[in-house]
């Protein structure tokens, strides 16, 4: 039987604002999420085995544990006997860095459960779609489908079709971010700024006014991080450069696809040792 082959797209934070806490400790966050063409490849077959099989290979798949996004939707699933006792065999290209806030692991398994859905393996509401999600990760649900999210810090999910159409390069550095660690050294918190069933947020001219609020800790943590930051911001033709979630991954944003390129090839002169790409808005 021929795999089936499924992109999962590279998530990122084009602002991300922590506006208090919960009752049950975790964070009260704001943020406009957009996707990039960046992607993980997702191959899916089904087999005649006791056990699913799950092989991730490619740049970016060493050092992933065993007890990942897709062995622990795989395991929700068998335990609520939502496969019909099927088995499946994964296979991951990775070309998203882990631990650079792009979201590969929640990306991958919100892939798998897009493909279940399109093939009426998985019969649910979206409700309990989004249940499941949540259980797998609290990213998970950003990817059920490539459209702009914007996440109110009451939790509510917003989706729009609208399209930024932004030119990126990627940058991650040799070595990544304890995201336990950014969320313990958030001593402050923000005004809301993303309002809901508005579409002011989206203009361009909004984005700049965004932030990422953990970038001040990140860098407090991170030092070398806000000096890329600032050789970033010295690129000609940038518009802006915003960490990614609690990075390490920082992003230079571009109106065109040459002043990108042109950007990368400067940012590997000066950072030979740091993986650098470019990339578009979905």
């Amino acid at each position: 039987m021929k795999f089936n082959v499924i992109k999962s797209y590279a998530k990122i934070n084009l602002s991300l604002g922590v506006t208090g806490r919960l009752n049950s400790k975790y964070h009260k966050i704001e943020s406009l999420v957009s996707f990039l063409k960046l992607h993980d490849e997702v191959k899916i077959r089904k087999i005649n085995k006791k056990k699913h099989k799950i092989q991730f290979f490619g740049k970016f798949s060493k050092g992933i544990n065993k007890e990942n996004t897709i062995s622990k939707l795989l395991k929700i699933l068998d335990e609520k006997n939502l496969l019909n006792n099927e088995k499946y065999f994964i296979k991951i290209k990775k070309n998203i860095p882990h631990k650079s806030g792009l979201g590969g692991g929640s990306m991958n398994a919100s892939a798998l459960i897009r493909f279940f859905i399109y093939k009426k393996i998985l019969n649910l509401s979206k409700k309990n779609i989004i249940k499941l999600s949540k259980k797998v990760g609290q990213d998970v649900q950003f990817g059920l489908d490539n459209k702009i999210k914007i996440l109110h810090s009451n939790g509510y999910l917003e989706s729009t079709a609208k399209k930024i159409g932004l030119f990126v390069i990627i940058v991650k550095p040799n070595f990544g971010c304890s995201t336990q660690l950014i969320y313990k050294g958030i001593k402050k918190y923000s005004q809301k700024k993303l309002k809901t069933k508005t579409k002011e947020y989206l203009s361009f001219v909004n984005i700049l006014k965004l932030e990422n609020d953990l970038e001040k800790v990140v860098f407090k943590n991170y030092p070398k991080l806000k000096i890329v930051k600032l050789f970033m911001q010295s690129l000609p033709n940038i518009r802006f450069a915003r960490l990614t979630g609690s990075g390490s991954a920082m992003l230079g944003y571009f109106s065109s696809k040459n002043e990108a390129i042109n950007a990368a090839k400067l940012f590997k002169k000066k950072y030979k040792n740091y993986w650098c790409i470019t990339s578009k808005t979905i």
